[in-house]
């Protein structure tokens, strides 16, 4: 890397990393997104540079690396390299009062329901409504307590009355039936929504598609006939301190909310690094490269991985929940923004899954089938190529420890226009589309498991 721009390069981000999130009184969050343009070693030094300095990275992909902070008064003055700069602002926050009882959750397409972005108890609400409307059909699991002590819901939907651990054939007498059982039984397919509190897009996308598998048939949009097939698990809302925490204060907060210990100077971790499989401290050294700490990492860093894999009891919560649920073939993690579908792994750029022909066969179908919706391109590949190193990541766990193999993460709209500030009017396009794409990859599951949708 050239001395020539790395030193004012260095010098710009420190600023960066000077500013603080705070909101104003009117609620609204003023600030400037810069999209550095990457080629080379520069991608690997601008990723070093951000976490030595804890900047809030929005974005990487192979051709820039995009970061926010707050005010544009001090611009980044970047010799030789060069960089665009996007005002963003934060929608106000909306007044919190009673439950809206004009939502009709009765149809998909009349509802007003997926016209906004809900806080927390709303969205609470809506999946037990739903669940009230649907009982035939709808489970709510409490997965247990936040770090805070919220409950955490998951929603599973389902055309069979699951018996939990009476579908599990634990005696001999069944086991020897097995084969010709598993053939009637149906699939598993997880959806998880943000684990980045500020990535209100993916909540609200798992809303929708809740909604869309309980949709009449004969609607569009209704993805009801997937049920034939499979029983859907889906976590809208895995990280509730933190995504109640974005309305309440700060609306691009990322991490939990979890007291790491007395006399941490910060609260909070990276979810999607406190995974149980290849957990590490996440420090990075020369070329990209990622080195155990001779001490331990900055709390107070955004990708603050914990002291400890599982370390976070919303990650603790889920992955319990994950190992009760028979038959799994399918996960999602919903993110924004990029506009990608990846595949493991996200903990190494070098090792390729065992099953990552048929995983990127499936991925290139979906994200066809998405673009016809709307005409939305995404990108495919290995979340690692697609963005960075990231170990403990859920992707990574789901796939080998949950040994679920079709096992992606989508990162939805868009690509930087408004980042996580996606405007409300596009909610419902992105679940049309996405819906589009989990019709895709489940149809694809479905005949590689030798079952017809």
């Amino acid at each position: 890397m050239a001395i020539r721009w790395f030193v004012p390069l260095l010098m710009g981000l420190a600023v960066l990393a000077s500013e603080q999130h705070v909101l104003t009184n009117e609620g609204t969050q003023t600030g400037v997104l810069r999209r550095f343009s990457v080629t080379g070693s520069s991608h690997e030094d601008i990723l070093r540079v951000a976490s030595e300095h804890d900047l809030d990275v929005w974005q990487v992909a192979r051709s820039h690396v995009d970061i926010y902070s707050l005010g544009g008064r001090l611009p980044v003055t970047l010799q030789g390299v060069s960089h665009t700069t996007t005002p963003i602002l934060a929608p106000p926050r909306r007044q919190q009062g009673f439950v809206n009882s004009t939502w009709d959750l009765g149809t998909l397409e009349s509802t007003t329901y997926h016209d906004a972005y809900h806080p927390l108890f709303e969205i609470d609400d809506f999946l037990r409504r739903l669940s009230e409307l649907h009982p035939n059909t709808t489970h709510l699991t409490n997965l247990g307590h936040s770090g805070q002590g919220r409950e955490m819901l998951a929603l599973t939907i389902s055309t069979t009355e699951l018996q939990g651990e009476t579908q599990r054939m634990t005696t001999k007498k069944k086991k020897k039936g097995k084969k010709n059982r598993n053939r009637n039984r149906k699939l598993g397919f997880v959806i998880v929504g943000a684990q980045h509190a500020r990535e209100w897009i993916a909540t609200a996308t798992s809303l929708y598609l809740a909604h869309a598998l309980l949709s009449d048939p004969t609607l569009p949009n209704s993805l009801s006939h997937l049920l034939d097939v499979f029983d859907f698990h889906i976590i809208p809302v895995p990280n509730p301190d933190g995504y109640d925490y974005t309305w309440e204060y700060d609306r691009y907060w990322y991490k939990n909310r979890q007291v790491i210990s007395p006399k941490a100077k910060c609260i909070g971790l990276d979810m999607n690094r406190n995974w149980g499989y290849k957990w590490q401290p996440d420090v990075p050294g020369s070329a990209g490269n990622f080195t155990k700490p001779k001490e331990p990492t900055d709390p107070c860093s955004h990708w603050y991985p914990g002291s400890r894999p599982f370390e976070a009891p919303e990650v603790n919560n889920i992955a319990n929940f994950v190992a009760t649920l028979p038959d799994l073939v399918g996960f999602i993690d919903l993110r924004s923004y990029g506009q990608m579908l990846s595949s493991p792994y996200s903990y190494s750029c070098k090792r390729i899954p065992k099953a990552a022909e048929d995983l990127t066969e499936a991925a290139l179908g979906a994200v066809q089938a998405l673009s016809f919706v709307h005409g939305t391109t995404f990108q495919t590949g290995t979340l690692c190529r697609m963005l960075y190193r990231a170990p403990g990541n859920i992707l990574d766990w789901m796939y080998t420890r949950a040994g679920i193999k079709f096992s992606y993460v989508a990162h939805l709209r868009d690509t930087g226009t408004y980042g996580f500030s996606l405007p409300e009017n596009e909610i419902r396009p992105v679940g049309e589309e996405t819906g589009s794409m989990v019709k895709y990859l489940a149809t694809f599951i479905a005949m590689s498991n030798h079952r017809k949708l």
